[in-house]
């Protein structure tokens, strides 16, 4: 079942045609991958896929119907933590927002921190957490919009790499256990081959899908050389050497 489509998309700015013919979809369950480099229209796309910015020509679909806004739950680079409020005040932020009750809200907080082993945390401020333990927070908060269907944004681009290994990891267990559907939106290569069911190679300017690619390097007899051959690809496609 298709989650979000993207149907023949045009972007401008006045007169500078941002993308171009943009069609992508992404299943129920799936983490997708959108890489390119930098000024090749990502952030446009985020803000299309958002409902932030309107389409201007084609159809952008959630679960079949038009006009994804408040239909998708979506997190920047920055984690966005209010410094002021405890790590419970934070995740019950958007729970407040939606109209629930507080205790509630916190009962439906302290069950999500509890699963994921965070409750240590609950009364702490963001300012003692180290940032791959924001991210994890600021990822959870994020689920309590309410929406299954995350759209992230460089969201693990600002962490150390063996921090950044291991929020992978992390994330790829709650996505399926929240039974999530993500569009990651990334300029690593690497990252997108390890979360990613697929990826779609966006570049030109115009911005335009130049290919899109199902990674099944796990199921392959050697999986890291397998994975090397699909940033050679990549690379390739993006007409880079070095990324």
């Amino acid at each position: 079942m298709k989650k979000i489509e993207l149907d023949h998309v045009d972007f401008s700015y006045g007169e500078n045609l941002v993308l171009k013919d943009i069609s992508l979809s992404v299943h129920q369950g799936e983490i997708v991958s959108i890489i390119g480099p930098s000024g090749v229209g990502k952030t446009t796309l985020f803000n299309l896929i958002a409902g932030i910015l309107p389409a201007q020509a084609g159809k952008i679909l959630v679960d079949g119907e038009e006009n994804p806004r408040g239909k998708v739950s979506y997190m920047l680079q920055k984690d966005l933590l209010l410094e002021h409020k405890t790590i419970l005040g934070n995740v019950i932020l958007p729970l407040t927002i939606r109209g629930v009750k507080k205790a509630e809200a916190i009962r439906q907080a302290d069950d999500l921190l509890a699963a994921f082993g965070l409750q240590d945390v609950r009364d702490r401020y963001p300012h003692e957490l180290s940032g791959g333990m924001r991210q994890r927070i600021a990822l959870l908060r994020t689920y309590l919009f309410g929406q299954d269907l995350f759209l992230l944004d460089e969201a693990f681009s600002a962490l150390d790499e063996l921090t950044k290994m291991t929020l992978h990891d992390w994330y790829l267990a709650i996505h399926e256990q929240l039974k999530l559907t993500t569009i990651l939106i990334t300029h690593s290569i690497d990252e997108a081959i390890k979360l990613s069911n697929r990826i779609y190679v966006l570049n030109h300017k115009p911005g335009q899908i130049v290919a899109e690619l199902t990674m099944d390097w796990q199921e392959a007899d050697q999986p890291e050389l397998e994975k090397v051959r699909y940033k050679e690809e990549i690379l390739g496609l993006l007409g880079l050497k070095n990324w």
